[in-house]
C-alpha cells in the first residue's frame, strides 16, 4: 500500500520521538499508525481521561503537556507527573496491562497533539520484546520519580516544597495559584498564603497568574531543607 507524504511524516515524527521505533520497531507498526488516521488534537484544558474510567488505549503524546493527576475525596488533587512528546503515561500502561481502570485523570496543559494506540495494538506491540523493554525502561523511570513525589508529601513541610516547585521553571513563571495547588496537592488558599510570605521576604513578586523568582537564592535555601528532612527521615 502506498504510504501518502502526510503518514511519511507522521512515521518519521513518532520515530524520533520514540527511539525504539525507529531502532526495532514491532511489525507492521507503520501499517498501524496508518490505520489510527490523523493524531487528536486536543485544546489546552482538555480532560484526555478520567479516574476511574476504562483505559480507552495507549497516547503517544507528538506535542504540548499532559498532566496526570490523582484526585482527593476533599475534591483536590495532586499532579503526579507531566508527559510531554517522547515520554510515556504509566497510568495508562498499567491499566492495559493489568486490565483494570485508570488511576489517575490526564488533561492537555496546553494545546497538544497526540496519538491514541487501541488496546489490541498497543499488546500486540509488546509482545515486541525491544518495545517491551522500552516501555518498562521509561515505566522505571516513572516511578522513581512517583517515590520522589512520595517522600515529599510525606516528610517535606509545604513551603519548602513550594519553594522547590519555583525553581528550575525560569525567571517568570506563568502559573496560577490553583494549578501550584493542584501540582503540590494542597489548596489554593495555602498556595496564596505562603506566595505572599514569600513576597513580603522579598523571595518572589507577584501578579494575575504570574509569579516572578526575584531572590532564587533564598528559595534554593528553603528547598534545601526538604533535602535535609528526607535525609533524616531514613
Amino acid at each position: 500500500m502506498p504510504v501518502s507524504p502526510s503518514m511519511s511524516a507522521l512515521v518519521a515524527l513518532v520515530s524520533g520521538l520514540y527511539p525504539v521505533l525507529a531502532d526495532s520497531p514491532p511489525p507492521g507498526w507503520a501499517q498501524d499508525l496508518a490505520a489510527l488516521g490523523s493524531p487528536i488534537e486536543a485544546p489546552a484544558g482538555t480532560v484526555l481521561f478520567d479516574e476511574g474510567s476504562p483505559c480507552r488505549g495507549f497516547p503517544l503524546v507528538l506535542a504540548g503537556e499532559v498532566q496526570v493527576a490523582r484526585g482527593a475525596p476533599q475534591g483536590r488533587a495532586i499532579e503526579l507527573y507531566r508527559v510531554q512528546p517522547g515520554e510515556i503515561c504509566v497510568v495508562s500502561a498499567a491499566c492495559l496491562f493489568g486490565q483494570a481502570t485508570l488511576a489517575a485523570h490526564g488533561v492537555a496543559l496546553q494545546p497538544s497533539r497526540l496519538l491514541l494506540l487501541p488496546a489490541p495494538v498497543f499488546m500486540r506491540w509488546s509482545d515486541h520484546e525491544p518495545f517491551r523493554r522500552y516501555v518498562f525502561g521509561l515505566f522505571a523511570s516513572r516511578m522513581t520519580d512517583l517515590i520522589a513525589l512520595t517522600e515529599a508529601v510525606a516528610f517535606q513541610r509545604l513551603d519548602q516544597r513550594l519553594a522547590a516547585a519555583l525553581l528550575g521553571r525560569g525567571t517568570v513563571l506563568q502559573v496560577t495559584h490553583q494549578q501550584l495547588a493542584d501540582e503540590l496537592g494542597t489548596v489554593r488558599e495555602m498556595v496564596t498564603r505562603l506566595l505572599k510570605r514569600f513576597e513580603q521576604a522579598g523571595w518572589v513578586a507577584l501578579g494575575r497568574e504570574r509569579v516572578q523568582v526575584v531572590d532564587a537564592v533564598a528559595l534554593r535555601a528553603a528547598a534545601s531543607q526538604a533535602t535535609e528532612v528526607q535525609r533524616l527521615s531514613r
